[in-house]
């Protein structure tokens, strides 16, 4: 698994940052295997501010307001295509708002870790094609989200 994280948002302090690399790279690796991932896959995480995810979720989803997370699948699935095997599977990126994690995090009263993992396992739960749009749907990323917090024992309090 390989998983590429960049950081857009300075308020994380370097000193820091190594310790959420390593929770995110549980995280994902966690999620990809409680989710019957691909076991050589390749993620990319890009932590930004407020006004970068703004900009792409009105350039992208056409919405005008900041958000917590965005996910770009690179693996849809289209009828008729052959499937391509390769070394590592490209999955997607995922991109979150420090911003929005910090005030989420405070308003749910649980760690900015545990926010932003949670965000990271969302991302990633949607480029493996989880969707939340349906009722059923919803329920069952929720559930496959829980589980995965159990596992990394970040669960809600």
């Amino acid at each position: 698994m390989i998983i590429d994280i960049s950081w857009e948002e300075e308020s994380v302090l370097l000193a820091e940052r190594d310790t959420l690399a390593n929770l995110l790279n549980q995280a994902i690796n966690e999620a990809l295997q409680l989710s019957d991932g691909p076991e050589e896959a390749e993620v990319s995480l890009l932590l930004v501010d407020n006004q970068r995810i703004h900009a792409l979720n009105l350039e992208y989803r056409g919405v005008d307001r900041p958000t917590d997370v965005l996910s770009f699948a690179l693996q849809e699935e289209v009828e008729d295509e052959p499937s391509i095997e390769e070394e590592d599977q490209m999955l997607g990126d995922i991109v979150i708002s420090v911003e929005r994690a910090r005030a989420q995090a405070q308003e749910y009263g649980h760690s900015f870790e545990r926010e932003i993992v949670y965000l990271a396992v969302h991302g990633l739960l949607h480029l493996l094609g989880y969707d939340h749009e349906e009722e059923n749907d919803k329920q069952e990323m929720r559930s496959k989200e829980e589980e995965i917090m159990a596992e990394l024992k970040l669960e809600r309090v």
